[in-house]
Formats: C-alpha cells, sequence, structure tokens
C-alpha cells in the first residue's frame, strides 16, 4: 500500500455521513488515491474522513449508473471505470460541498454526474486522437473499435443525464451548458481558428470550454447542492475555468520537458502527433516576428519526427528554446487566477486545499 492510500485509508475512520452502512477499509482503498495538491484534506481528521467515505460512495454510485443487462454495453461501459483516474471532478464537487451542508444526499449525485459526464468525454478523445492506451488500459476503441466507443460515451452521457435530471432543472441546465461548451471546445479544437482570430487566443478558449467548463461546474454543483451562500458559485466557477486551464498548459510544456510522473506519456508524444500546444503556438508566433533561433527549431518540429532520434532532437530544441518557458509562466500565471478567485471564501481547509491544487497542476512533473 502507497503512502498516499495510507492516509486515505486512515481517514476513512471515523464520522458518517448517513445511514448507509459505511464502506469497508478495503472499498475505500481500492483504486482511489488524493492527487497532488488535496494533502490538507487527509490532514484534516474529519474532514479527510467525511470526504474518503463519499469518495467509495461515489464510486459505487459510478459502477451502479453503468451497469447494464447488456453484457456488451456492461462491458465497454466499465471499461475506464475500473481503469481508475484521479476522480478529480467528483472531489471537487465533494470538497466544495464542505462549504454548506455536505451531508445532503444529492451531493453526492451531482458528484457522480461529473464523472460521468467526463468519463463519456474521455471515449469519444480517444477515437478522435486514435489513442491507443487510456489511463494504462488499452483505449475502448482500440478493443471494440470506434463505432463501439463512440456509442458507449453516448450512453454513459446518457445515464449521466438521467441522474442529472433527478437532480432538478438547475443542475440540467448547468450540464447541459457544460456539455455544451465541450463539444464546442472539441471542435474549435479540430477545426482550427479562424483567419481572423489569433492562434494563442484561440487555443486558451478551446482549453476553457475542453476542461476548464467541467471543473467549474464540478464545484459549483457542489456548493448548490450543499447549500452554500450563492455568491460562493461564481467564485469557484472563476476558478475551476482558470485551474483547468493552467492543468493543460502544464500538460503542454510537461510533453516537451518530459517528466518522471506516471502519465505513461512520453516526451514528444504530442510533437510527433502534430497537436498544436502553446509552445508550438508561441514558436510560430516568434517565427513569423523574425525569430531566427525559432525559424530553426520550427524546421525540426515540422520535418519527419517517426524516428525516436529525430523527436528526441526536436524536443531537445523546443525545450530549450525561451518559449517553453513562456509556457510555464503562462500556466503558473491561470493558476495564480484560479487561487486570486478563492478570495472571497472563507478561510479553512476546503480554501487551503483548493489553492493548494492551483499550486500542485502547475508544479507536478508528469
Amino acid at each position: 500500500m502507497t503512502n498516499t492510500e495510507h492516509s486515505w485509508t486512515q481517514a476513512g475512520h471515523g464520522r458518517r455521513e448517513s445511514a448507509e452502512p459505511a464502506p469497508t477499509t478495503t472499498a475505500i482503498a481500492a483504486g482511489i488515491q488524493l492527487p497532488a495538491g488535496f494533502a490538507a484534506i487527509a490532514d484534516d481528521a474529519d474532514l479527510g474522513s467525511a470526504i474518503m467515505t463519499s469518495m467509495a460512495r461515489v464510486e459505487k454510485r459510478l459502477r451502479e449508473a453503468i451497469s447494464n443487462s447488456d453484457p456488451l454495453a456492461d462491458a465497454t461501459s466499465r471499461h475506464l471505470v475500473e481503469a481508475g483516474g484521479k476522480r478529480i471532478r467528483p472531489l471537487l464537487t465533494l470538497l466544495c460541498s464542505h462549504l454548506g451542508d455536505w451531508t445532503r444526499p444529492e451531493v453526492l449525485q451531482a458528484a457522480a454526474v461529473v464523472e460521468l459526464t467526463h468519463l463519456a468525454t474521455l471515449y469519444h478523445d480517444d477515437v478522435m486522437d486514435s489513442a491507443p492506451y487510456r489511463r494504462g488500459a488499452p483505449t475502448a476503441h482500440e478493443v471494440w473499435g470506434n463505432t463501439v466507443a463512440i456509442l458507449t460515451g453516448d450512453l454513459i452521457f446518457a445515464r449521466a443525464s438521467i441522474l442529472v435530471s433527478e437532480l432538478g432543472g438547475r443542475a440540467l441546465s448547468i450540464q447541459a451548458r457544460t456539455f455544451e461548451r465541450l463539444c464546442l471546445g472539441q471542435l474549435h479544437e479540430t477545426v482550427g481558428p479562424r483567419e481572423d482570430q489569433d492562434p494563442v487566443e484561440h487555443y486558451l478558449s478551446v482549453l476553457a470550454d475542453k476542461t476548464g467548463s467541467l471543473i467549474a461546474a464540478s464545484g459549483q454543483l457542489g456548493a448548490i447542492f450543499s447549500g452554500a451562500p450563492d455568491e460562493y458559485e461564481d467564485v469557484l466557477v472563476k476558478y475551476g475555468e482558470s485551474v483547468g486551464v493552467a492543468f493543460q498548459l502544464a500538460d503542454d510544456v510537461i510533453d516537451v520537458t518530459g517528466g518522471k510522473g506516471t502519465s505513461g506519456k512520453s516526451a514528444g508524444t504530442d510533437l510527433r502527433e502534430g497537436v498544436p500546444t502553446l509552445p508550438v503556438l508561441l514558436l510560430r508566433r516568434a517565427a513569423e516576428g523574425g525569430d531566427e533561433s525559432a525559424r530553426d527549431v520550427l524546421r525540426l518540429i515540422d520535418g519527419d519526427l517517426s524516428s525516436d532520434e529525430a523527436l528526441a532532437e526536436a524536443v531537445e530544441a523546443l525545450s530549450a528554446h525561451p518559449v517553453t518557458m513562456e509556457s510555464w509562466d503562462a500556466a503558473r500565471e491561470w493558476a495564480a487566477a484560479a487561487k486570486s478567485a478563492l478570495a472571497p471564501l472563507p478561510e479553512g481547509v476546503v480554501k487551503q486545499s483548493l489553492s493548494a491544487f492551483a499550486d500542485a497542476v502547475v508544479d507536478r512533473e508528469a
């Protein structure tokens, strides 16, 4: 058992969330780990116990929501849920619910909704990106083909919609608008910027839609269904939008610089696949402005990267160029904006954890 798993397990004893039987220690430890930046949760005995128990119940609800009497639908739907994941979105819903009455049963349902919505998008993303692996396992389209993978994503989103419809019109509206932005973000990423649109601004808007929108909704739903003060909603939306962009910008730099983390993604993957990322967009801007060193690096990036040697040379050149540090600075600026948005929240472990998470998304190695 890892140290992280141990801290979660220890936090699993104590206060109970409802009359529902508490999950066992084994169930709590299985597959649920504390993401970077949330150590303060485990350090607080009461909060750690409450959130750990809630997270185990969310896991149970996820599996119940996707279960299907049809064997194929059941297998394909369980594929990503059982592969694990950080569960950042439901964790944010649960954490933000502690700004109000976290024991309300609607909070757990909202947490399950945001994770199911996220999972649905992953099935679609992996098909569009032709990704061979997700969370260390072969992607659904690699196992069952593109059509089955896409339909599975649709099915999971349908299950999320059923759950959110039971939470009422406001929640349904938030989820629908969030899913609209997820789709628009993917569409805009696919077609690229208009001729009159700045590529960097276009890219940032894509990140806000594809990642920031659902993270923002996660915190917002936690506040709503815990009965937290209304003014906290806008705070959490601004925070979620900013921290989501910061997370993706950090991913961009990690692709260039590599790292020792557990993402399973080798340095230069995005370069080889021709995925536009902030360092490359800034490099093209610099080259267009007359930067000869940027033009030299671009020649490597735009060349044949099929060999590991060519890819390594391009990665090294881009990593050494100032645009990579400029991209780190941009990620940190978005993280700082996320932390600044938290100012109206009361001091305490919730605010501290949200702030620490914003730092962690740009301080990770991979």
